[in-house]
């Protein structure tokens, strides 16, 4: 079995490394290749992880190559986890929308926007890519803003799934509040890409108990530190929003609290220069600390559950993906991009159904369901007018002078990587 990493020279590579390591009878990989413009980072990447395979007794070979046709020929699945122009758009992505009072955030917002108009079109040319190549091999992304991303994919005919480590999150998480093995865990996860609740958590399976109120009647505090939330929020929602849903509940807060410190990108830079360090120690073989501290926890075990899934293997039969609506919320259209718990096989996702959406967390859904449409459409025919449309339609714009303002700092901040500005 092959798979290649497109953006395999990223800080967070040997995350994924550890776990293709550990969970190597899952997922037995034969041949692995990382893929990266980035030579420098690449042969460092490349070299730890080449060491962690070695320590952990792992028989497959990881090459390293910048040639993205070379890399992914012939590859069973390729894992998209690329960042179009690197930390220093992200630091832009997560500074200017605060000009105007907006949230200054890499997937959601006026910065997922710019992110999601950088993003979609190399993607794209990558898929083809990958589908000349070899037709018949699966995409999963990792690429915020994950759901115009794959949706992107989908509408292009790709065999693509999109994937985010949120809800495997929040699994080992309540696994370890009721001290239970994480795969006995069953989410009622619903919603789009960083725009979920938990509305239910089963026990053995969907038609398990559900422990949630419990789990929020004791563990109630926890449970809303981590979110970063106040506990009257899951109290009185009685389910457990993802923490991005901070940037809707709590908006003005966060506005002010991003203002009185240093980006997120900006310890991310400063952390990945130290991390690139420590990976160019001969004698390092095996993940560092400091790694934890990068973001993504549990990504690589949720890649490998999902890749083995697909590829026919022995992945858990049903996992939280992003895949297309298909009815599973009848008030989205079916080829809207939703975020659930489906069942895997080498056919792909097969949602599952869920309970009625409550609406106050559908007309959220509907509403950043709209902006996805114009989002996507602004990243395949660009133009001022599709981005403006876009930002008056996401529900942490929604203001037309905010809109104005913000259209034309993205395009001044983005221009480089904008064929039509």
């Amino acid at each position: 079995m092959k798979l290649a990493v497109v953006g395999g020279g990223s800080t967070y590579t040997p995350e994924l490394i550890d776990g293709f390591a550990r969970l190597r009878d899952t997922l037995p990989i034969s041949e692995l290749v990382l893929i990266d413009p980035a030579a420098d980072r690449l042969d460092l990447v490349g070299g730890l992880a080449r060491r962690i395979f070695a320590k952990q007794g792992h028989p497959g070979t990881i090459t390293t190559t910048s040639d993205l046709d070379a890399g992914v020929a012939d590859a069973d699945a390729v894992l998209l986890q690329l960042r179009v122009g690197g930390q220093a758009a992200r630091n832009q992505d997560e500074t200017w929308p605060l000009e105007c009072g907006c949230v200054g955030q890499e997937t959601t917002g006026a910065g997922g926007l710019a992110k999601a108009l950088r993003t979609v079109p190399v993607v794209l040319d990558i898929a083809e890519r990958v589908r000349r190549a070899n037709p018949d091999a699966w995409i999963i992304d990792f690429t915020n803003p994950v759901g115009i991303v794959t949706r992107a994919l989908l509408q292009a005919g790709h065999k693509a799934v999109g994937l985010c480590n949120v809800a495997i999150g929040f699994q080992r998480k309540f696994a370890k509040l009721l001290d239970v093995a994480p795969a006995e865990v069953h989410l009622d996860h619903v919603g789009l890409n960083h725009l979920t609740w938990e509305l239910g958590v089963r026990l053995g399976g969907p038609t398990g108990e559900n422990l949630l109120p419990k789990l929020i009647a004791e563990h109630g505090e926890t449970i809303a530190a981590d979110l970063h939330m106040p506990r009257a929020v899951v109290d009185r929602l009685g389910v457990v929003p993802s923490y991005y849903l901070r940037y809707f509940y709590q908006h003005d807060e966060v506005v002010r609290e991003l203002g009185t410190k240093p980006s997120r990108a900006a310890e991310v830079a400063a952390m990945e220069k130290e991390l690139l360090a420590l990976y160019g120690d001969p004698t390092l073989d095996e993940k560092p600390e400091l790694l934890a501290k990068r973001g993504g926890a549990f990504y690589s075990e949720a890649a490998v559950d999902l890749a083995s899934g697909l590829l026919g293997g022995g992945g858990s039969p049903v996992q939280v993906v992003n895949t297309y609506n298909n009815g599973t919320l009848p008030f989205l259209p079916a080829d809207a991009v939703i975020e659930t718990q489906a069942r895997i096989d080498a056919s792909g996702p097969t949602p599952l159904k869920v309970a009625p959406l409550d609406p106050m967390y559908a007309g959220l859904v509907a509403g950043v369901t709209a902006y996805e449409n114009l989002a996507l459409e602004a990243a395949l025919h660009g133009g001022r007018e599709r981005v403006f449309k876009a930002l008056l339609a996401h529900p942490l714009v929604g203001q037309f002078e905010y809109a104005e303002a913000l259209t034309d700092k993205l395009i001044a901040h983005n221009r480089e990587h904008l064929a039509w500005a």
